[in-house]
């Protein structure tokens, strides 16, 4: 079973973020984007929550999966806000703020500064440097970007046959700006139990 679909505190993981979006007024569509086999964990959760939600197909790789989601989106949208519901505890304040952020500058993505110190290894696995992580953020989601830069994004993407590991990255590739809002260290990403 995905990791977002295992039970926590009694309900499954990807409800938690569904309930913060949904009742958010700056959200005005939800759509999921996961195998019909796990739907009805929305279905159930229909009664709790005041929006329709709409479904599509996953494809192969994340970029496919997000690319699936775009379809489905409301031409009048003015903002796409792509997040992984594995990370159950991303609180409305941050929403908000990279909301904000992204409305500004086309693209956002929420983010937190490195605590780590990280290491550049070589093709032997030697380290070759240490990285300065006063420059480093580590990626989380949502990640916002105005939908026709999205789709722009996408069809430079598409067209390349470029693989990319987050949503921003695929604008990134136009050359355009992307933010990074500072979020917060409890928006953690679930692992299952054997990868933690």
């Amino acid at each position: 079973m995905p990791k977002q679909y295992l039970p926590l505190l009694g309900q499954p993981i990807a409800l938690y973020s569904l309930y913060t979006f949904s009742n958010m007024k700056e959200v005005k569509e939800i759509i999921i984007v996961c195998d019909p086999s796990y739907e009805d964990i929305f279905e159930e959760a229909k009664d709790k929550i005041s929006m329709d939600l709409k479904f599509r197909l996953p494809g192969k790789e994340r970029q496919d999966s997000v690319f699936s989601g775009l379809q489905a989106v409301d031409p009048n949208s003015e903002l796409v806000c792509i997040h992984d519901s594995a990370r159950p505890l991303v609180s409305s304040g941050d929403v908000e703020k990279v909301l904000k952020d992204g409305w500004h500058i086309g693209a956002a993505v929420l983010g937190v500064p490195v605590k780590a110190t990280i290491k550049e290894a070589n093709s032997q696995s030697f380290v070759a440097r240490t990285l300065d992580r006063k420059t480093l953020w580590e990626m989380q989601t949502p990640q916002v970007i105005k939908p026709e830069l999205l789709r722009k994004g996408f069809e430079l993407v598409n067209r390349e046959g470029l693989e990319v590991t987050d949503d921003v990255s695929i604008v990134e590739h136009l050359k355009h700006p992307v933010y990074i809002t500072e979020g917060s260290y409890t928006n953690i990403k679930v692992w299952p139990p054997q990868l933690g």
